[in-house]
């Protein structure tokens, strides 16, 4: 069977049901491609054992961090916050043979390429603000009103910025530089923990979650940078939508409150080019 390029997000492995289903994640071919859109869990050895188990059973596995891979837990024995967190998290990908942001990006040539892979890390700025609201100041207090917080903001800690949107501005000029180096005739397939858009959050239970699923900067990207495809996680809604032309895959197992909704033993990985794409 030919490879695919294949993709999965929010693993969440500090759930003994999601730990099971990771276990349960194969390749169809020795060919295939792991894209992990971020949120494989919270402690540092947890990431890194998914994420190395992964990559013995995958041909190449590329990830883009989420936020949860992102915070400081009390009980996790590393301790690094922030930007110093994120370089550890690197430098053990690089260890284990996992590509990540900071590396070059990968060509795939297999059914439906070539395009160039490219991991992001982009974080988020406020920007998707709560309804009715014109600020940050007041997006979050509408938030903290109706008791829908992200963890982050007690977790996740924006070293040595002096807050997360200035990070995420940081990620941004970077990113933007390195896209600009890609061949420019070469179709890209952008993943992203953060959706580049705000429209996949219109069908979240609470809108005022959305403040912390993006920015609006990054809006035109998938037109910008020649997406034949988006993808990304974090909302805990898998589905498939199209924004100007662009397919954009929501690629998250979720929870096992979530995902047993859905039915049966979940079948996360999505294909995003080769096999029944």
């Amino acid at each position: 069977m030919p490879g695919a390029l294949l993709a999965v997000s929010d693993l969440h492995v500090s759930y003994e049901e999601n730990r099971r289903v990771v276990d349960g994640l194969r390749p169809r071919s020795e060919d295939d491609w792991l894209l992990v859109a971020g949120d494989v869990g919270e402690i540092f050895a947890d990431i890194a054992k998914t994420l190395g188990q992964l990559r013995e059973r995958f041909a190449k596995v590329i990830w883009a961090p989420g936020n949860h891979e992102l915070w400081t837990m009390p009980a996790d024995p590393v301790t690094a916050r922030g930007e110093e967190r994120y370089r550890e998290l690197v430098r053990m990908c690089r260890d284990i043979d996992v590509l990540t942001p900071e590396d070059d990006f990968a060509v795939w040539r297999g059914p439906g390429g070539p395009v160039t892979v490219v991991p992001l890390f982009l974080l988020y700025d406020y920007s998707f603000r709560a309804p009715g609201t014109r600020t940050k100041a007041e997006s979050l207090q509408r938030a903290y009103d109706t008791g829908v917080v992200c963890t982050d903001e007690h977790m996740l800690h924006p070293d040595p910025y002096p807050d997360r949107e200035s990070w995420c501005w940081a990620r941004l000029t970077e990113t933007e530089r390195r896209l600009a180096t890609i061949d420019p005739t070469m179709p890209t397939v952008l993943v992203s923990h953060w959706p580049l858009r705000r429209e996949p959050t219109d069908v979240l239970w609470y809108p005022e979650f959305a403040q912390w699923c993006g920015t609006e900067r990054t809006a035109d990207w998938h037109l910008r940078f020649r997406a034949e495809v988006a993808v990304y996680g974090h909302l805990h809604i898998p589905r498939t939508t199209e924004y100007g032309g662009v397919r954009f895959e929501e690629v998250s197992l979720g929870y096992p409150r979530e995902w047993r909704r859905r039915g049966a033993e979940p079948s996360p990985m999505r294909v995003i080019l080769g096999g029944d794409a």
